[in-house]
């Protein structure tokens, strides 16, 4: 079943001869359960197409389908909430705030939209973070593993349609990158979650079920690596 479709999707900046094309007619479908790592070198347009992704910038041409929902057909207001409830990011440098603690920091998008947390649902997802005796700490008290731990519970704890990372590992050493990879597996696997991976660390990548390669904002590999 298909959960997330990009059809002729286009980014551009500027205009005349000083027009850059950050995403040039992209087209593919992701079905549900896939864990698909996007590659390409730096200004390949794959953290614009992220972003786009993820309903936080405008494509200038083209259509993003999540879950049957045409999403940039919705106004402002009604695309907010459909980000809070369908889509669950995850960033490089995790996008805490800082003056709340992890049980606040992860149950956000839920009191945001006034929604009730489920405590079982919630109690789950930090027992397989690790972080059970951190739910206290305000995010200066984590290590980096820590806060990046909370960031995937936040993106996680509504249950969303599609996980989207944006090089979760960046910044982070590798002991701490290989953790994050396999809890994002483990939630991918048996969850089911959906889980669109922008990354440049090629043993990431090939983690993944399959991996499209973007260059010059255009696809030039979409590769099924397992099924």
């Amino acid at each position: 079943m298909q959960i997330l479709s990009v059809e002729n999707l286009s980014k551009t900046y500027g205009s005349g001869e000083t027009i850059v094309k950050a995403l040039d007619n992209i087209s593919f479908t992701v079905n549900k359960g896939e864990f698909v790592a996007i590659v390409g070198p730096s200004g390949s347009g794959k953290s614009t197409l992220l972003h786009i992704l993820g309903g936080v910038d405008v494509p200038t041409s083209g259509k993003v389908i999540v879950d049957n929902t045409d999403i940039y057909s919705m106004n402002e207001t009604a695309l907010a909430i459909f980000r809070r409830r369908q889509i669950g990011l995850i960033y490089q440098f995790y996008n805490l705030i800082p003056v709340l603690n992890v049980t606040e920091n992860i149950t956000l998008p839920l009191l945001l939209d006034h929604r009730q947390v489920d405590e079982t649902n919630f109690n789950q997802i930090v027992q397989v973070l690790g972080l059970t005796e951190r739910l206290g700490h305000l995010p200066n008290q984590l290590s980096g593993g820590q806060q990046q731990r909370v960031s995937i519970g936040r993106a996680l704890i509504g249950s969303p349609a599609i996980i989207l990372a944006d090089e979760p590992t960046g910044n982070l050493d590798t002991k701490n990158s290989a953790e994050i990879i396999q809890l994002l597996k483990y939630f991918h696997q048996t969850f089911n979650q959906t889980l669109l991976v922008i990354t440049h660390d090629e043993s990431i990548a090939l983690q993944a079920d399959r991996i499209i390669a973007i260059e010059d904002g255009r696809i030039t590999r979409d590769e099924v690596i397992r099924r």
